[in-house]
C-alpha cells in the first residue's frame, strides 16, 4: 500500500496541495501535520511508521517533508527499511526500492542539509552587520521610553508596587521586575 505524508511549519499554511499531488501518485491514505521541520516530535509520521508494514511505499510530495537534517532523515529511513517498507520522494524522484534510489537519497538529504547550514550562517553573519550598525534584534520593547520612566517614578515614590503598576501598563510583572533591574541605581538616587 502507498501511504503518503504531507507537513507544512505553521498552522496557516495548507497541506491541500500535498495531499492532492500524493492522491494522485497513488496513496490510498495520507497523513498530514502542522509542525516545522526542526520538530522532533512528530506524532503523526510516527504514527504512520509504527502503521507501515512489508510491501508498503511511505510517500512524500517533498524530501524536506519528513526533515531538513540528513541524520534525522536516515533514521526515519532505516525505521521504515527495518518493517520491510519502502520510501518515495515525488519531487526528487527518488525510490528506495533501487541502490541508485538510495545513493539518490542520500546526496540529496546532504544538499538540503548542506543548504540549512548556510542559510544559518548568512543569518548568522546578517544579525552581526545589524548589530554593528546599532540595530538589536528581538522583540520591541513592551514599554516606551516615557512609560518606563513613569514606572520608575512611581515605584521609586512608593505608590505603587510592581504587580500594580503591570496592571495598569497592561505587561506581565517580570517585565516590570526586568525594568527594575536594569535600573537599580534609580530608585538609590530617588
Amino acid at each position: 500500500m502507498r501511504i503518503g505524508y504531507a507537513r507544512v511549519s505553521t498552522q496557516e499554511q495548507d497541506t491541500s496541495m500535498q495531499i492532492s499531488v500524493l492522491k494522485e501518485s497513488g496513496c490510498s491514505k495520507v497523513y498530514q501535520e502542522k509542525v516545522s521541520a526542526d520538530c522532533l516530535n512528530k506524532p503523526r509520521l510516527l504514527d504512520l511508521i509504527n502503521h507501515l508494514g512489508p510491501g508498503d511505499v511511505l510517500v512524500v510530495w517533498k524530501l524536506d517533508r519528513l526533515s531538513r537534517s540528513l541524520k534525522d532523515l536516515l533514521i526515519l529511513l532505516e525505521k521504515v527499511q527495518l518493517v520491510g517498507a519502502e520510501f518515495e520522494s515525488l519531487t526528487e524522484t527518488i525510490n528506495t526500492h533501487t541502490a541508485a534510489g538510495r545513493m539518490m537519497m542520500q546526496i540529496i538529504g546532504s544538499f538540503a542539509e548542506f543548504e540549512r547550514a548556510i542559510l544559518y550562517e548568512r543569518t548568522i553573519i546578517g544579525l552581526q552587520a545589524a548589530r554593528k550598525e546599532g540595530r538589536i534584534g528581538g522583540r520591541r520593547p513592551k514599554l516606551n521610553l516615557q512609560q518606563q520612566k513613569e514606572i520608575l517614578e512611581v515605584i521609586g515614590s512608593g505608590k505603587k508596587n510592581a504587580a500594580n503598576v503591570a496592571k495598569l501598563f497592561k505587561v506581565h510583572p517580570s517585565t516590570i521586575c526586568r525594568l527594575l533591574s536594569r535600573n537599580k541605581g534609580f530608585s538609590d538616587k530617588n
